[in-house]
């Protein structure tokens, strides 16, 4: 108990010391107070009054000096403080304003890292062939397919055929949604085909030039097949929209990737679901197929086609649909839509 009672008594010492050391000034003066008030309460007979006197007044004085020094100290201590106070109210005034800066920091970052990944999703093509690659790619397993462009040549030829046999054999349902320019609008078949002879007056892949007479059975042979394929495959689902606005560009779009093409054979663009490119153009797709007049795919029925139709067939189909051929076409030129219908060559095949 001794020992604790030591050692706590040392502990106590020790703290009033350090406080001392620190508050030096403040100690004397203490001290000093202490000492006047003994004085003052001593008897003459030990100290005169006159000494008394002038011991407690030159003590006060050292005391007052003291405490002058004390407050001093004191104000030169509170400055940095104040000046740290200050500056850290500046800092919090500026607190929003930066904040907003680092809102737009997060905003800009996490639009680059979007932009990014819509990079990794979109590719160029180079060649034709990575661009019949593509779609193969495209078609495998797709149960739907978009396309717009110009008279569908490609899509009859390859596309339509391909996909609803994989359906077929696969037994399942197929969705095909088709935009061409209108056969019967004679000034937009004008416009393609000069476009495509403005670009080149050499016969393209399938050995025929563009004319207006070819874009416009071209358009119409697009409509017979669809016709065609719907009478054969009960799971087919094919809707065909006739535009009055011609477009430089061919959309193909698949379950899992859009490609553009252009009438360059060895350019083209590819964007994969999911990516920002890809829905965008399937919302611009389906709001450009809305605006376009609708074929009446769903008489199907009531003009039956045979496996090789019939100029009386092919005649009586586009009457029953209110897209009757045009009367300068001879029996000839039905031939002609019907083989472009059912047997079009590839105009990019090697």
């Amino acid at each position: 108990m001794a020992g604790l009672t030591m050692a706590g008594l040392r502990n106590a010492v020790g703290q009033s010391l350090a406080w001392a050391a620190k508050n030096i000034d403040g100690a004397i003066a203490l001290v000093l107070a202490v000492a006047v008030g003994v004085l003052g309460v001593l008897p003459d007979d030990v100290i005169p009054d006159k000494v008394k006197s002038q011991l407690v007044s030159g003590t006060t004085l050292v005391v007052l000096a003291l405490v002058a020094t004390a407050l001093l100290r004191d104000r030169a201590r509170q400055e940095p403080v104040e000046e740290a106070m200050h500056a850290t109210s500046g800092v919090l005034t500026r607190l929003p304003e930066r904040l907003d800066r680092l809102d737009e920091l997060e905003d800009l970052v996490a639009g680059t890292r979007r932009a990014l990944e819509d990079m990794a999703v979109i590719r160029i093509l180079g060649s034709q062939h990575e661009i019949a690659q593509a779609h193969a790619d495209a078609r495998r397993g797709t149960d739907r397919w978009a396309f717009k462009g110009g008279t569908g040549t490609y899509m009859r030829a390859v596309t339509l055929p391909e996909c609803v046999a994989a359906a077929r054999r696969e037994k399942r349902h197929l969705t095909v949604r088709l935009e061409i320019i209108d056969p019967t609008d004679e000034a937009v078949c004008e416009s393609y085909a000069h476009y495509r002879r403005s670009l080149s007056d050499r016969p393209d892949g399938t050995g025929e030039v563009w004319t207006t007479d070819r874009a416009r059975k071209e358009s119409y042979a697009s409509v017979l097949a669809a016709f065609w394929y719907r009478q054969r495959y009960g799971l087919l689902d094919i809707a065909v929209g006739l535009s009055p606005v011609m477009t430089t560009f061919r959309w193909d779009m698949s379950g899992r990737a859009l490609i553009m093409t252009s009438e360059d054979p060895n350019r083209a663009i590819i964007a994969f679901s999911g990516s920002f490119f890809y829905e965008s153009c399937g919302t611009e797709l389906r709001t450009s197929f809305e605006q376009a007049r609708r074929v009446a795919i769903d008489r199907y029925r009531s003009v039956p086609l045979s496996e090789e139709p019939t100029v009386e067939e092919v005649r009586r189909l586009f009457d029953r649909v209110d897209l009757p051929l045009p009367k300068a076409f001879t029996d000839r030129d039905v031939v002609e839509v019907t083989r472009k219908a059912l047997r079009a060559k590839d105009p990019y095949a090697p």
